[in-house]
């Protein structure tokens, strides 16, 4: 995920805490907080399928997202 001028905190972490699994909302607030302050965060890594999923569930909510990796 990528920094940007348009989301909230708690937008960006309810979220992450309602998209990715094993993210809570402090969890999601922690990344919010890495975002805001390194300008980007890998917010979940694994196999390409539920990365996509994940990536336009995040997109649909408005969020600033970075194209996938390769892994």
């Amino acid at each position: 995920m990528l920094n940007d001028d348009h989301n909230t905190f708690d937008h960006v972490a309810a979220s992450l805490a309602r998209t990715i699994p094993g993210v809570s909302l402090d969890g999601g607030y922690a990344l919010a907080d890495q975002i805001h302050n390194k300008g980007r965060a890998e917010v979940w890594s694994g196999p390409r399928e539920p990365a996509e999923h994940y990536w336009e569930q995040l997109e649909m909510a408005g969020l600033t997202m970075a194209p996938l990796e390769q892994r």
